[in-house]
């Protein structure tokens, strides 16, 4: 039988065996299983040729026991309701896990920015806020950048959001610019965090960082940062990939050169001094600490057997299927989960927030200090559980997020 991979599926089944293992009240379950809100739009947005084009798009609401909605939107032409509406579910949790006040959003344009001009891509940008813009707010929904959006985007809608309410509204959208009301450090936050995730793990594996062997999978903003910092930790980063293709290097590639190939449009990391792979040569190589930082459903039933990494560490959002998972456990793989790993950029985005409401900036290490403190907090909560359940991390993380959801469900009357 063919695997589902439809992410909504996924993190049902994952809320759902999370839930069995506490015992909780069905209502809980009930409640996070689906999203509180969904809101579909189309738009018209102007070309640069004269033609008008109709976008589509979508924003999740999960659940605001905890707090304001939260979570990115992105632009890509594969967007879908049933992925967007899991990705906010996975916020919740991703939330819940990291200590921080927020529900679960996401949101998502179906388009190829890749295809548009700047002056497209920014009215777009704008016409999608224009859209949502009564769906969002500051004590209310916030949204951030995901897959090709960014730091400019998102001053765009925060623009656009603010002309609207004829009010300066920075606090309504994070990972903007510095300069109007940005965070130090929050582009490398994602990354910044899972790296914090991995010292954490190699720590209480008792294995040394020196020398341990790496391959990244999707060298975009949260895998070409991460890495850079375990490079600077003295990881050896042996295989990347991106859109372009996969190169390889048993001793090691030039992390340097890597940055270089990427950042001129002539070249591709297919040009670094190593072998051409395939992605799933890449999924499969024998190293220490594999990152997924694309997209979903990486790993599967299909190759989930032919993973040789010690270390799984998700950067990226549901890039594992739930029967994977099963075959990575029983192959004593550690996983560290989407919701735990990649949290740094949820956190390090509430610290954006904090600093808008507050209009005082800290420092770019204050908020690296932070983001420390944070994620290896959550890790060891994790890891807690899962030693107290005897269960794989996974679990033991929406476990940890379950427990706090329930108690705040339980304390505002909904269970």
């Amino acid at each position: 039988m063919k695997e589902n991979t439809n992410p909504y599926e996924i993190v049902k089944q994952q809320i759902q065996a999370a839930a069995e293992k506490l015992g909780l009240n069905d209502g809980v379950v009930q409640i996070l299983s689906r999203p509180m809100r969904v809101l579909s739009v189309s738009f018209p947005v102007k070309m640069d040729d004269g033609t008008i084009r109709v976008f589509d798009g979508y924003r999740s609401q999960h659940c605001d026991v905890l707090g304001p909605t939260k979570g990115g939107i992105r632009f890509h032409p594969d967007v879908t309701k049933d992925e967007v509406v899991a990705l906010s579910m996975w916020m919740t949790f991703k939330c819940s896990i990291v200590g921080v006040p927020y529900g679960g959003g996401k949101g998502g344009v179906i388009c190829d920015p890749r295809k548009l001009s700047e002056g497209e891509l920014e009215r777009v940008s704008r016409g999608f806020m224009e859209a949502i813009a009564s769906f969002v707010g500051p004590d209310k929904d916030i949204p951030a950048p995901d897959i090709y959006t960014n730091a400019q985007v998102m001053g765009w809608m925060m623009d656009t959001y603010s002309r609207i309410k004829q009010t300066y509204s920075p606090a309504v959208i994070t990972g903007k610019p510095l300069s109007i009301g940005g965070s130090r450090g929050r582009s490398e936050a994602t990354a910044r965090g899972c790296v914090f995730a991995i010292v954490e793990a190699m720590n209480q594996l008792g294995k040394p960082l020196a020398c341990a062997t790496v391959a990244v999978q999707g060298f975009g903003n949260a895998g070409r940062v991460a890495a850079n910092l375990l490079h600077e930790l003295g990881c050896k980063i042996v295989a990347v990939c991106d859109t372009t293709g996969a190169i390889y290097n048993p001793d090691g590639l030039s992390v340097e050169e890597l940055e270089h190939l990427k950042d001129d449009e002539h070249s591709t990391i297919n040009d670094c001094h190593g072998f051409s792979i395939t992605v799933d040569e890449l999924l499969e190589l024998d190293v220490d600490i594999l990152i997924p930082a694309a997209m979903e459903n990486c790993i599967t039933s299909e190759n989930a057997h032919r993973i040789q990494a010690r270390i799984v560490a998700e950067a990226a959002n549901g890039p594992t299927t739930p029967a994977a998972d099963r075959i990575l456990a029983a192959n004593d793989v550690l996983v560290i989960p989407d919701v735990l790993a990649n949290a740094g950029g949820v956190t390090v985005s509430y610290f954006e927030w904090v600093q808008n409401l507050m209009n005082f900036y800290w420092t770019e290490d204050d908020i690296n200090t932070k983001l420390h403190d944070a994620m290896v907090t959550a890790y060891r909560k994790v890891t807690d559980v899962a030693k107290e359940y005897d269960t794989d991390l996974r679990t033991a993380a929406f476990m940890t997020a379950l427990l706090q959801l329930a108690e705040a469900m339980e304390a505002r009357g909904w269970v």
